[in-house]
């Protein structure tokens, strides 16, 4: 009897802490789902603002579907020279950038992996470059010495390899199989055909996990178009997009000459330009996220 009673008590106590832990969890979700929906309802506001026809527009006022959709302001904003032009400069500055700041940062993380002369120094220096920057004023001398003024590298060069980058891919390729380059160093392979042939396909998911970091900076470029690029035409889509906002006539900003420029309420122009910018890394990202935590994880596996 004494043991029944002790075992009663022991699944009540069991089916306690079970709803205990169920209410937890159900609280934590909906916690997060209101952080989510904090987060998310701006960004969806603004899509169906964007899509919203002229006639049913009203200002100020705040909803979650249109009345009437219309996808006027989209063809205003992309057939608008200033979009072009923008998007020009953009393309040119992520397509080129990416690929050569990912083999930058891989080419140096890959050096400081191996046990080269002065490797404590130059682990030293990159560390210090992540703690402490030039400033303004030097940056800019250094890209008007070199004549990179209102040149695309400009944008290009000061972001090409990143301490943190560096620092994250070094580890990875220190946690690779030493094995694995002996052997290729037995069939003949030279240091440089080791980290083409053997090194870089081994190292996929982390350098996919680069190529996002550095696609996404160099697509968001604003503070080196303000800095370097002394002609409009020059300006990246981050730098349209804040003219745009913050301009009182949009249809002039765009550079438009079509006569729907004055039908479409400034707000709707407005939403598109934001939602036009930033589509290509929300279509970008989902392909690279599968390799995100995986290239994370693996990269800090050492310090």
């Amino acid at each position: 009897m004494a043991q029944a009673t002790t075992d009663m008590k022991i699944k009540n106590k069991k089916l306690g802490m079970k709803a205990k832990e169920n209410l937890y969890q159900s609280v934590l979700w909906i916690i997060l789902l209101l952080l989510a929906a904090t987060m998310l309802l701006p960004f969806f506001y603004v899509i169906v603002v964007s899509f919203t026809d002229a006639s049913v527009y009203s200002a100020g006022s705040f909803y979650l579907w249109p009345k009437k959709w219309s996808t006027e302001a989209y063809k205003l904003i992309l057939s608008g020279s200033g979009f072009l032009n923008a998007l020009k400069t953009t393309l040119f500055v992520t397509l080129v950038g990416t690929p050569l700041s990912v083999i930058a940062n891989a080419g140096v993380a890959y050096m400081l992996s191996k046990p080269i002369p002065g490797k404590g120094f130059l682990n030293k220096y990159v560390t210090f470059t992540m703690l402490f920057g030039a400033g303004m004023m030097p940056s800019f001398m250094n890209i008007r010495d070199l004549g990179l003024i209102n040149n695309y590298f400009a944008m290009i060069l000061p972001g090409l390899c990143g301490a943190w980058n560096i620092m994250v891919m070094r580890s990875f390729f220190q946690s690779l199989p030493y094995e694995l380059e002996e052997a290729a160093k037995i069939d003949g392979c030279g240091q440089l055909r080791t980290f083409g042939v053997i090194v870089l396909p081994l190292s996929k998911a982390m350098l996919a996990t680069m190529t996002l970091f550095s696609f996404v900076s160099y697509w968001n470029t604003y503070f080196s178009s303000v800095m370097y690029m002394t002609s409009a035409a020059k300006s990246t889509l981050q730098v349209y997009v804040q003219k745009v906002v913050l301009s009182s006539n949009v249809s002039e900003m765009v550079d438009l000459t079509n006569e729907l420029a004055n039908t479409v309420p400034q707000e709707v122009m407005r939403m598109a330009a934001v939602v036009v910018v930033v589509l290509p890394v929300l279509i970008v990202y989902p392909f690279l996220q599968k390799y995100f935590a995986t290239g994370m994880m693996v990269g800090a596996v050492k310090g």
